[in-house]
């Protein structure tokens, strides 16, 4: 009897279902009295930290939103864990040779919150190029939880956008865009160091504005204009109109300089491959940019 071999496929991972009756104004103001007690500190780098600057902090966090995207994890995952990131460096010196170790223990905590499926402490150190041994994670991960005190229910943007979308009268399909747009500037806005102290609500609502003037759905319904919907959600978070313009604002022009700097790399890229395919005609050299984010815009 000749053997047959069986092609077993993997489950693909269950995520659980939006909970529509947490969608309420209770759960809203709740988070709204709740998000001030989780922002870092904007001034660390100057009161704190000794040895790392602003760049490093970029460097890691577009680091740590690659991981999460080849991973495929949860979109609250990168958010959540870049809120670990600056909570910790509010309060704790770390060397700057050991920043990509706590990049990596942020994604280990936010995954295991987020995540049906958690990253696990080996697959993050083979990111780290292995430079980041499995125990040296675990015992950083004790330091980390120690200086948060176990707090790690943060409120970030990415929990304020179903609710703002729920107010939003526009078709389920548009809405599904508009989160997946919205979404893309929360993550945006996390690996920039001018939005650590911006109340995740505020960088939520900008968030959403700027993606409906990006995908043009005020020409679909005059409130969606900005004015309209800036107004609307200043009332929503409680927040004077102005501030919300400006952070949306400021959500656009660091969007168009993401942008601006993909397309140089992208170039950069291309012309290094040229270059390189002139020399040795017969290499076979990828030229497809991989560490720039699909922004889809």
């Amino acid at each position: 009897m000749s053997e047959q071999l069986l092609c077993c496929e993997v489950d693909s991972i269950r995520r659980a279902h939006k909970d529509k009756n947490l969608l309420n104004e209770r759960v809203l103001h709740t988070m709204l009295k709740a998000e001030e007690s989780y922002l870092p500190s904007p001034n660390y780098f100057k009161c704190v930290q000794r040895e790392i600057v602003p760049k490093m902090r970029k460097i890691v966090a577009t680091w740590m939103l690659e991981v999460c995207e080849e991973q495929k994890c949860e979109e609250e995952v990168f958010p959540l864990a870049m809120n670990y990131l600056d909570r910790f460096l509010s309060v704790e010196a770390t060397r700057k040779s050991r920043l990509q170790l706590l990049g990596a223990t942020c994604m280990f905590l936010a995954s295991k919150m987020k995540e049906t499926v958690p990253l696990t402490a080996e697959k993050l150190c083979i990111y780290t190029d292995n430079s980041v041994h499995p125990s040296e994670l675990l015992q950083m991960e004790l330091l980390l939880l120690n200086k948060l005190k176990w707090d790690l229910a943060s409120v970030t943007p990415h929990d304020f956008i179903e609710h703002f979308l729920s107010k939003l009268k526009i078709h389920p399909s548009t809405k599904q865009i508009l989160r997946k747009h919205a979404q893309t500037f929360v993550a945006l806005c996390a690996t920039d160091v001018n939005f650590i102290a911006s109340p995740p609500s505020m960088v939520a609502a900008g968030s959403v504005v700027a993606a409906v003037q990006g995908l043009y759905l005020k020409n679909q319904d005059a409130s969606l204009s900005s004015q309209n919907l800036t107004n609307f959600l200043s009332q929503v978070i409680r927040s004077d109109p102005d501030c919300l313009r400006s952070c949306q604002e400021q959500i656009e022009s660091l969007l168009e300089s993401s942008l601006r700097q993909a397309q140089q790399q992208q170039q950069q890229q291309h012309h290094h491959c040229t270059e390189s395919k002139r020399v040795d005609g017969d290499a076979d050299l990828s030229c497809t940019p991989t560490d720039v984010r699909d922004v889809n815009i």
